[in-house]
């Protein structure tokens, strides 16, 4: 067989850890080749060695069966190899294709020629059916297209090897469909594809091979038509794995959130959320399902305090929240988990020790008079890093070294153990892995369990529907229905999140 990419016993070590422990994986001409694992396995680290960015301690690349030194992203892409990164490397003042050009300007005359470039690039846009406009702004576009821009900058580069590093993490389920039908483009138009991602409904759709790594080691290559889900799942986690999250009917207690007409504006002063009213119980999860943008960040934001609300009341155990601080949102029963976990959810230049106490660290026993007690601070780091299986060398590293699902995690574990009245869930399991989110669900239920309110926000339908006791669906900034989570399928809910009406009547 021919390949295009051999990487051979790849061994890559960080101080104090072996990311990448003689991992081999093979990439034949025009097939899409998953490399699975749980988040921290080391998948993103051994694509970062096959693109140049960092050095490998032992082992050999070979492009077409050429042994290759890569030493830079430069040399990659002149050896045709390109990648898509997870967070995107785009200007957002600039053009797309002044990002696309970017460092391999066209110029004629010693001038730039950017009409000859733009031509150029919504040239390779049609090839691919990427159906991007050259002269748009990136910070205009949805994040669905600032991919393809990405994607675009590999293919105006000459790549005939594409890697694409957790694709569909940022993406919402229709922008995921488009993506799939691009790399099948792409494969059909002679390239070659890796695929690094941990969601298994994905590699089953459109891989052809997949290669697992746990815990840096590699575990073996599978043919994924003679592969299951099941399997897969049990060779990147190292168990069985329970998809079907396992719940007893909830128990439904008082009120403890009621929101009424509640209107919030975005920041073109357009009303987001609109006279929304909603109700979540002690003892029972409600799930919000909804295309991203119909006012969920918006809501998330006026409930905890981070963003001024027009009119409307949001009350938490019948006591008035609206337009407190965050801090005594927080204080008066509030659990945040945040869509956005760099922005919101951590302090990236903290260790993980100090992000663990970001909501307490001026209540007692971590300070006194002001004054920090490391201590205490670190004593309860330590124990929160083993009850929920915290991949980190130790409670002092900072937060930012740590994989995506293990910032999660720690994020989950702060809010969670605060115990608190009303735990508002926003996409709490983007960019895990089904170990991860088997982990993170039964912590959602033990907190519904435990006679508390779970408002759960997620884009991922099947996720909504597998948690939730009852699902809102918002249309446009309001909830245009209540359906029992048990009582109805995707199909129904995917009708109503487009705008469309119910078969049922009434719903509520």
């Amino acid at each position: 067989m021919e390949y295009v990419i051999e990487m051979l016993n790849i061994r890559k070590e960080f101080p104090g850890i072996v990311a990448n422990d003689n991992i081999t994986l093979r990439l034949a001409k025009g097939e899409i080749h998953a490399l699975l694992g749980e988040n921290g396995a080391g998948k993103s680290t051994l694509m970062n060695v096959l693109f140049g960015l960092y050095q490998p301690e032992k082992g050999e690349i070979k492009v077409k069966g050429q042994s290759v030194k890569i030493t830079d992203p430069n040399v990659a892409n002149d050896l045709g190899i390109g990648m898509v990164h997870q967070h995107f490397m785009l200007v957002k003042n600039f053009t797309v294709t002044e990002n696309i050009i970017l460092g391999n300007e066209p110029t004629s005359r010693g001038r730039i020629n950017i009409a000859e470039a733009a031509e150029e690039v919504r040239k390779i846009s049609e090839q691919y059916g990427l159906k991007v406009d050259p002269n748009a702004k990136i910070e205009d576009i949805s994040v669905g297209m600032q991919q393809r821009v990405e994607i675009l900058k590999t293919l105006y580069r000459g790549a005939e090897i594409l890697i694409f590093d957790e694709p569909t993490a940022v993406l919402t389920p229709q922008e995921i469909i488009e993506l799939i039908q691009i790399l099948r483009k792409l494969v059909k138009e002679g390239k070659s594809i890796i695929l690094i991602t941990h969601k298994l409904k994905e590699i089953m759709e459109v891989c052809d091979q997949c290669t697992v790594i746990r815990k840096g080691v590699g575990i073996g290559t599978v043919k994924v038509a003679d592969s299951s889900p099941k399997e897969l799942a049990e060779m990147m986690v190292g168990r069985a794995v329970n998809f079907k999250t396992e719940k007893s009917d909830p128990s439904i207690g008082n009120d403890v959130l009621k929101i009424n007409k509640l209107v919030v504006k975005d920041s073109r002063e357009v009303p987001a959320v609109n006279e929304l009213d909603l109700t979540v119980r002690a003892g029972e999860i409600v799930g919000i399902a909804g295309v991203d943008g119909n006012g969920q960040t918006e809501l998330i934001e006026a409930i905890t305090g981070l963003r001024k609300i027009s009119s409307g009341s949001i009350l938490l155990k019948d006591k008035e929240i609206t337009g407190q601080t965050p801090r005594k949102i927080t204080e008066s029963g509030v659990g945040h988990i945040p869509e956005d976990r760099h922005k919101h959810g951590l302090v990236l230049d903290y260790s993980i020790g100090e992000n663990m106490v970001l909501q307490t660290y001026y209540q007692k026993p971590y300070s006194s008079n002001g004054i920090l007690n490391f201590k205490h601070i670190f004593d309860k780091a330590r124990s929160l890093i083993k009850e929920f299986d915290v991949r980190t060398p130790n409670e002092h590293t900072p937060a930012r070294a740590l994989s995506g699902g293990n910032q999660q995690k720690a994020i989950i574990a702060r809010e969670v153990d605060r115990s608190p009245d009303l735990l508002i869930a926003a996409q709490p399991t983007r960019g895990l892995d089904v170990g991860a989110i088997e982990f993170i669900h039964s912590k959602l239920i033990q907190e519904r369990d435990n006679g508390k309110a779970v408002l759960l926000i997620s884009l991922e339908l099947d996720e909504v529907l597998n948690v939730s006791d009852r699902i809102a669906v918002i249309y446009e900034g309001r909830i245009v229905e209540i359906l029992d989570a048990k009582e109805t399928n995707e199909q129904e809910l995917g009708i109503l999140m487009a705008g469309g009406k119910s078969k049922r009547e009434g719903g509520k």
